[in-house]
């Protein structure tokens, strides 16, 4: 007997009978496709489905002209509608190379990508993002490169004209101004209007990213201009030059040698100052030459490690001595003089009251209103408005030219006093090093120093180098590529797409990559780890897994004190563990070759050497160590 329910039953094994069907038929003309790989035959003369000619010299293919022109080696997205057209174009009409796609499986990661290749190679990558949706997504991303001011190119697909849109999807991913979604942390933007406003803005986009202190930037890329047919008419691209960067005022520098010179105790603090090798050997010669020690706050390698006037972890000391401080592009110059405690807010002053302070920057440069990344105000007794790179040799120069013979034999006795601190600073770090070093959970200190033994024969470069402390402390630095920095805005997700990022660069370059990243970090998007399978990135991922948000227990330990509760419940809402996370088989679910978890702290070397062959071998590895809390 027929019953609805039946009728329904019997429908639905119909409609399910005849999808399988139709899915083995498509799967079969797949695999002919993908063995015999044909040619596409040449479009009919006639008109398409729609009754219009097929679009043999769309827009899109000029927007890559323009890409191309700029020298752009990759580009990373992940695939959208909005920009389906330039996608097309970079594969076929510029037969993906320079720039080469990259397939990111969320905004935010190729977005950190560019992030970290930016600092590794000097040079930008592009970001495609799918209008609203996407720039949402990556807007986190794009505020941590705006506050370590790296450049990212951003390109948005977007449906300006409202009549053209497709209904449903189109309109909801479509918006009137795409940049307005993060001006406040762009450094300029466009939507263009035509062909050749899309080429002259995007060419001025990149001039102005790169002149410092560089930041992103974002084109609109509309649907409509990539999509439809190119007309008669001209286009041109315009040439791209570069500004020179913005050296200090040499009166000013000539100034700010006088006061060097005639300092007691001057001090150097080193920020985010240099960009290259050039930059690292400008400051050694500018600290030698005054035999002035520098403290390096580690959000670039503008300093070696081994240099005896790298006294970075006598800070404390050397400010509350200071006479005279030279900043170089610090973004918190106040917290340099200053402490200020949790959870009271009590302010102690750390430096001298009559300490002068000299600061080369260009942040007056990029103020805005509604994001607070300028830190407190600190006025500067000397502020110099300049890129602090640049600015550095005619400094040392300036320095030169007034230091007398008597005052560079006074300046010079001081050097074995600074060899002598550096020596037992260097001895102060071994012996914290080994606190507690059989320990399980691993302690940081040891995971630090095993990941060196396993790196320091290669040409290497930790490519996320702020999450701990360790290596910054114990690994010899001396190039400026061997420590790249942290996410500039804190924004946990940074990690993991930044290093892969960073290994693409340094692959290109021959440079052996490693990272030692966060287990939270990396749950924020860990599908970057098939965008490293994928493309064949080379590199070592070291799992700083201590099973929890470390930062966030304290803090809430930190409340539950003031409040006289119990500490202990600090760790619900903070820990990840009722399961643990297997990042071994995450990242074997990624096609990414993994190991651990690790708990016995004498098996993490070996696991590192299998790993480091399998890196050198061309592939990311990966290998999971529980860690202590910090």
């Amino acid at each position: 007997m027929s019953t609805p329910e039946r009728d329904n039953d019997i429908q639905r094994r119909a409609f399910l009978k005849g999808a399988a069907a139709a899915g083995a038929a498509l799967a079969a003309a797949t695999t002919a496709t993908a063995a015999e790989e044909p040619r596409p035959a040449p479009p009919p003369a006639a008109a398409n489905l729609a009754g219009d000619t097929f679009v043999t010299r769309p827009g899109s293919d000029f927007m890559v002209d323009v890409i191309k022109s700029l020298d752009i080696d990759y580009v990373a997205a992940n695939p959208a509608a909005s920009f389906r057209s330039i996608h097309e174009s970079i594969l076929n009409y510029g037969g993906n190379r320079k720039p080469e796609f990259l397939t990111a499986l969320h905004e935010e990661s190729s977005v950190a990508m560019a992030h970290g290749y930016a600092k590794a190679r000097g040079k930008p990558m592009a970001v495609f993002a799918h209008s609203t949706v996407g720039l949402q997504h990556a807007s986190m991303a794009v505020y941590n490169a705006w506050c370590d001011r790296v450049p990212v190119l951003i390109f948005a697909g977007n449906g300006t004209d409202a009549t053209a849109r497709r209904p449903g999807v189109e309109w909801y991913h479509s918006m009137q101004d795409p940049g307005a979604l993060m001006r406040d942390f762009l450094k300029w933007d466009d939507q263009p209007a035509s062909l050749q406003h899309f080429a002259e803005s995007t060419v001025r986009a990149y001039k102005i990213m790169m002149a410092p202190p560089p930041e992103p930037v974002l084109i609109a890329c509309d649907i409509e201009l990539q999509e439809t047919q190119i007309h008669a008419g001209t286009l041109s691209i315009p040439k791209l030059v570069l500004s020179a960067p913005p050296q200090a005022d040499e009166k000013a520098l000539r100034e700010a040698a006088k006061w060097l010179i005639a300092a007691s105790q001057p001090v150097i603090v080193a920020d985010r100052a240099v960009r290259s090798a050039e930059g690292v050997r400008a400051l050694v010669e500018l600290a030698e030459t005054l035999q002035c020690p520098v403290i390096c706050t580690g959000n670039r390698m503008n300093f070696p490690s081994t240099h005896y006037l790298n006294l970075s972890e006598n800070r404390a000391s050397l400010v509350a001595n200071a006479d005279v401080i030279l900043m170089l592009e610090v973004a918190d110059s106040w917290g340099v003089l200053h402490g200020l405690g949790d959870p009271w807010k009590d302010v102690r002053r750390v430096a001298k009251p009559d300490v002068k302070v000299i600061h080369i920057t260009l942040a007056d440069f990029l103020m805005k209103s509604n994001y607070q990344d300028m830190q407190r105000f600190l006025p500067a007794d000397l502020p110099i408005s300049g890129d602090a790179e640049t600015s550095l040799p005619p400094l040392v120069d300036a320095v030169k030219r007034q230091l007398t013979p008597a005052r560079a034999a006074t300046l010079g006795q001081k050097a074995d006093g600074f060899r002598t601190q550096h020596r037992e600073m260097k001895e102060r770090q071994k012996a914290a090093a080994a606190l507690g070093w059989d320990a399980s959970p691993v302690t940081t200190a040891r995971l630090a120093t095993e990941v060196w033994n396993a790196v320091k024969n290669e040409t290497w470069s930790l490519v996320v180098s702020d999450r701990v402390s360790w290596p910054k402390r114990l690994w010899p630095t001396t190039e400026y590529h061997q420590m790249l920095g942290g996410s500039g805005g804190a924004g946990v997700g940074y990690s993991a797409p930044a290093a892969i990022g960073a290994a693409l660069a340094n692959r290109d370059r021959g440079i052996f990559s490693v990272t030692l990243q966060p287990d939270g970090d990396l749950l924020y998007a860990p599908g970057v780890l098939w965008t490293a399978a994928h493309h064949k990135i080379p590199l070592l991922i070291v799992m700083f897994n201590n099973r929890g948000y470390g930062q966030e227990i304290m803090h809430v330990q930190r409340m539950a004190n003031l409040h006289q509760r119990n500490p202990k419940n600090a760790r619900i809402g903070t820990m990840m563990w009722d399961p643990h996370v297997d990042f071994a088989k995450l990242a074997q679910a990624h096609g990414v070759w993994g190991e651990g978890p690790i708990t016995d702290p004498n098996a993490v070397g070996p696991a590192l050497a299998r790993a480091r062959e399998i890196v050198k071998g061309g592939a990311p590895a990966l290998v999971d160590v529980v860690c202590q809390l910090r």
